[in-house]
């Protein structure tokens, strides 16, 4: 079990109300990683979501010919491993500690089953997801639009 407190305080749960936070952090649980560990790999079925806590995560990709490419690097309160909420979590990206880092690992499936009893909380969830895939697309089309870019 999580600490509902903490967990209230990060981005992923914010406005919960008490008895939902609560549910929410049962099934949560807290684990780190030192710098340099992966958390899972591109490929690979990983089961849990994550939310970062404290520190970094750096995502890459392998590019034939070039091999691992970092995509992007999340921090504080970003989520992880989304496509465990999906119930599809295989992974399509590695992602890597840069620091030592604290993360929140909530089962994909104890998840699923909470959204599905608390709409509420599948609102919350949701709308998190929703935010984290937005980000992370307008972080695609900006890495896109730099290698497109001509040079004058």
């Amino acid at each position: 079990m999580f600490d509902a407190r903490v967990l209230g305080a990060l981005p992923f749960a914010a406005g919960l109300p008490a008895p939902a936070l609560a549910e929410l952090a049962g099934i949560a649980r807290a684990q780190a990683f030192p710098a340099k560990a992966v958390i899972f790999r591109e490929g690979v079925i990983c089961p849990d979501l994550f939310v970062v806590e404290a520190g970094r995560v750096a995502i890459e990709m392998h590019v034939p010919g070039r091999g691992a490419v970092r995509v992007l690097t999340v921090g504080d309160g970003e989520l992880l491993g989304w496509s465990a909420l999906l119930g599809d979590g295989r992974m399509t990206a590695t992602a890597m500690a840069i620091d030592d880092t604290r993360l929140v690992v909530i089962p994909g499936n104890s998840l699923r089953d909470l959204c599905q009893r608390s709409h509420e909380v599948g609102w919350q969830v949701m709308q998190q997801v929703a935010k984290a895939l937005s980000a992370r697309l307008i972080a695609t089309r900006l890495q896109l639009l730099d290698l497109f870019a001509v040079n004058r």
